[in-house]
């Protein structure tokens, strides 16, 4: 059985139409009263009222004497201010572009410029950017949110930066992995299947992506990522080289100690590069013979998924070092600096912190 409508009472938010509008300025014209309007369309008072007000236009007429025998050869006007449904209906419509909240940005351009600085020249992520405002305590921190955040560099609202300015546009299609198959050039490395199943959740610190960054020449950057925390290391190797891979570990851990070594690098997660393939001389310790300082994993060929933290702090790494260019042009200093701006960048993994406040290396 069908539901009975037989309510006759207006809803209070419905706003005037244009037919309405029409009918008001017809029994206007007929000497109609605004109780009278107000009943026959189902408004209150006010409301009419106010339409009223709102459609009032001037009009010039013709005098028109009833009295007159003869029509006046020059005729005399008169304004007459009354209501025009069609004023009413442009001034409506004119009001409704301005609804919206206003902008939180025109409040506060202390926001704006630290915004403008944090993405333009810091080169840090909309999240990334408010998240270090909550870290430097300003008192404009959770002004917006990030999606509102993103609108408004969209909509071009900062003076000094914009869309072309962010560093990870949305992400095409992903490609179908295929059936990983055996590392022929490496039948002898440990493969990733024989890692513990416990590691891929996460949870202990000391296990790390290893990788290199490659450039114009023969330099290139040894790269290393927590799994847990995303702490980067990045080293300087004079090549891309077994031997050099193996001097940079042993420089480490004489750095750090045996032990320390062993207790910051419990696993690490390489590529079947052939810069990698010394399974023996990566995980033999340059200062206790009788143990290995490590473990050293090997992903499937064509994988690197399998090692998706150390692609990602790579891509962080090609913000201030680009494909092509020579690894020789960057100092030492300078390689310091991208590794700092990477463990000092707030992470949303990490609830907005950066990996240095979660996680510390051996001094």
């Amino acid at each position: 059985m069908e539901q009975e409508k037989n309510s006759t009472k207006k809803r209070g938010w419905e706003q005037i139409s244009y037919r309405k509008r029409v009918q008001i300025e017809i029994m206007l014209k007929k000497g109609c009263g605004t109780n009278e309007i107000a009943e026959e369309l189902g408004y209150s008072r006010r409301t009419i009222e106010r339409e009223k007000k709102r459609g009032l236009v001037k009009t010039l007429r013709t005098k028109y004497d009833e009295y007159a025998a003869i029509t006046p050869t020059e005729r005399e006007y008169e304004t007459v201010r009354e209501y025009s449904a069609e004023a009413a209906e442009k001034a409506h419509k004119e009001a409704g572009q301005s609804k919206g909240k206003q902008l939180k940005l025109g409040k506060s351009h202390d926001f704006a410029e630290y915004i403008e600085e944090q993405i333009g020249k810091k080169r840090l992520s909309p999240y990334a950017a408010l998240a270090q405002a909550k870290l430097d305590n300003k008192p404009f921190a959770g002004l917006v949110c990030v999606k509102t955040l993103y609108s408004y560099i969209d909509a071009n609202l900062f003076l000094k930066i914009s869309n072309k300015d962010l560093w990870v546009k949305k992400e095409g299609r992903k490609r179908e992995y295929r059936q990983v198959r055996p590392a022929y050039n490496n039948k002898s490395g440990r493969s990733i299947e024989e890692r513990p199943k416990e590691l891929e959740k996460r949870l202990e610190p000391g296990h790390w992506e290893m990788d290199t960054v490659v450039g114009k020449g023969r330099m290139c950057l040894l790269v290393f990522t927590e799994r847990v925390y995303r702490r980067e290391i990045i080293l300087k190797l004079k090549s891309r080289s077994q031997s050099d891979v193996i001097k940079a570990l042993d420089k480490l851990e004489r750095r750090w100690g045996a032990k320390k070594f062993r207790q910051t690098f419990k696993s690490l997660t390489s590529d079947n590069g052939g810069e990698f393939l010394s399974q023996e001389g990566i995980e033999r310790s340059s200062l206790n013979i009788k143990r290995k300082r490590t473990t050293v994993y090997y992903c499937h060929p064509y994988s690197a998924y399998e090692r998706g933290s150390n692609e990602n702090a790579n891509k962080l790494i090609r913000r201030f070092i680009p494909k092509g260019a020579s690894i020789s042009d960057y100092s030492e200093a300078e390689i310091r600096r991208i590794e700092h701006y990477i463990n000092n960048y707030p992470r949303k993994l990490l609830g907005g912190y950066p990996p240095n406040s979660l996680y510390q290396l051996p001094a």
